[in-house]
């Protein structure tokens, strides 16, 4: 080769380095990549050392990245990533990459491959995700088969364009530990958080609306639950299958089927907890025994709290039933006392006094009658509750208690609700 044509292959490499803010010799710890150049990006990226971090600018730059190496990308307001409809837009198998402050755009729509703006697998230990934008992607934030993954303040805007089934989850965890999922605001999509065999993880402070549920658990246990607002969801927090989480100072407004559900859960704690206008359920509690459920306030709803499907030794104190249609509901035959060292729980419509002014009324409260087991069990009796034999019923019952059935008995109910947890929002703060 001549001398010639050498030094014109130099000048061309070294022209390119120097646009992509890339050294001749040594590692830089930043490297400026402008959208200009085509393909600046994958360049960047390959000639990139661990460690180095990738300065985007604003403008647009083609997708389906895969990320080897421990590198942070970092964007600006503008700074726009498009996956070109197909796959993820960022796939990342190294650990220790972080991605920060970028927009992303037209992923694939394969939910078998959980194609989304950013894709996580094995290999991607120390993962983090922050200030992002992913806005009409199938998935929005996909961790599997990783741990200690941080996913922090982004904006998921989920599709809206698909049958339910075939929608992906703002934020889908599957198989990962120890990871902390804080202050993402989620709308769109199937589920706001879905997370599967997933342990000792921290969900607080996201805001999740028109999904389907808020944040569902499926076998994930020692998990935090905590000041997370659910609004106008089917469900608020589908707690499945799952031991040993603390669910605590969320807020569920206007969930249509259930606010907070507990499913075949135990050993775990709900405190807290505001439900607001859930239109079935505020409390939905099936198949869970060993759990606290303390300090939680339902309001306006269908059924305050509906215990069943063998739901034994939960205590239950210190909640406030509030102007639901029906404060509680329990079928049972046994008698469940919901009190615990003189402390009961508050209801809104019993009528009860306090002589004595401890806060406590002089009666114990039942909020479930012979009248409402016979609505439960024959619906179409609700024709007769105005009939004489309705009253005749009524009439027996307060004179002879033995005629009450099994189930709830607080002995202690107090006369006032407890208050709420600070912070919370209310109506107007949570919007349509």
């Amino acid at each position: 080769m001549t001398a010639p044509r050498v030094l014109t292959r130099l000048a061309v490499t070294l022209a390119t380095l120097c646009a992509l803010g890339l050294p001749t010799a040594g590692r830089a710890a930043t490297i400026l990549v402008p959208p200009a150049l085509p393909g600046a990006l994958a360049i960047a990226l390959a000639k990139a050392a661990p460690g180095d971090r990738l300065q985007l600018a604003a403008g647009r730059y083609v997708g389906n990245i895969n990320i080897r190496k421990p590198v942070t990308l970092e964007g600006v307001e503008g700074t726009v990533l498009d996956g070109g409809g197909q796959n993820s837009v960022i796939a990342v198998f190294a650990p220790n990459v972080t991605l920060r402050n970028l927009t992303l755009e037209n992923s694939g729509a394969s939910a078998i491959d959980f194609n989304g703006g950013i894709y996580v697998d094995k290999g991607g230990e120390h993962f983090t995700a922050e200030n992002n934008r992913i806005i009409g992607t199938l998935f929005g934030i996909v961790v599997r088969s990783v741990d200690h993954a941080t996913l922090r303040g982004n904006l998921i805007r989920g599709r809206s364009d698909m049958y339910e089934t075939s929608l992906g989850d703002g934020i889908h965890l599957r198989n990962t530990n120890d990871d902390l999922i804080a202050d993402n605001d989620i709308e769109g999509g199937r589920d706001g958080i879905f997370a599967h065999v997933a342990h000792r993880n921290s969900i607080t402070g996201n805001r999740m609306k028109h999904v389907r549920f808020a944040v569902h658990y499926m076998y994930c246990n020692q998990n935090k639950v905590i000041g997370n607002l659910s609004a106008h969801n089917t469900v608020g927090y589908a707690l499945m299958y799952s031991n040993e989480v603390e669910v605590r100072d969320n807020v569920s407004i206007d969930d249509r089927d259930h606010g907070l559900m507990l499913h075949t859960a135990y050993h775990s704690v709900m405190t807290g907890n505001l439900v607001r206008g859930a239109k079935e359920t505020g409390l939905f509690i099936y198949t869970s025994a060993h759990n606290l459920v303390s300090g939680n306030r339902v309001e306006n709803s269908g059924i305050g709290i509906h215990v069943t499907g063998g739901s034994e030794d939960n205590q239950f104190f210190g909640n406030a039933m509030i102007n639901n249609q029906t404060q509680a509901k329990f079928s049972g035959t046994v008698t469940y006392e919901w009190s615990k060292d003189g402390r009961g729980n508050y209801w809104s419509d019993n009528t009860a006094f306090d002589l004595n002014g401890d806060g406590l009324a002089d009666t114990a409260y039942r909020p479930n009658s012979v009248m409402d087991r016979l609505v439960w069990r024959y619906p179409l009796s609700k024709m007769l509750m105005a009939s004489p034999i309705m009253e005749a019923l009524r009439f027996a019952q307060s004179q002879f208690p033995a005629l009450m059935p099994g189930g709830i008995v607080d002995s202690h109910p107090l006369m006032a609700p407890p208050p709420l947890s600070p912070g919370l929002p209310s109506d107007h703060e949570v919007g349509s």
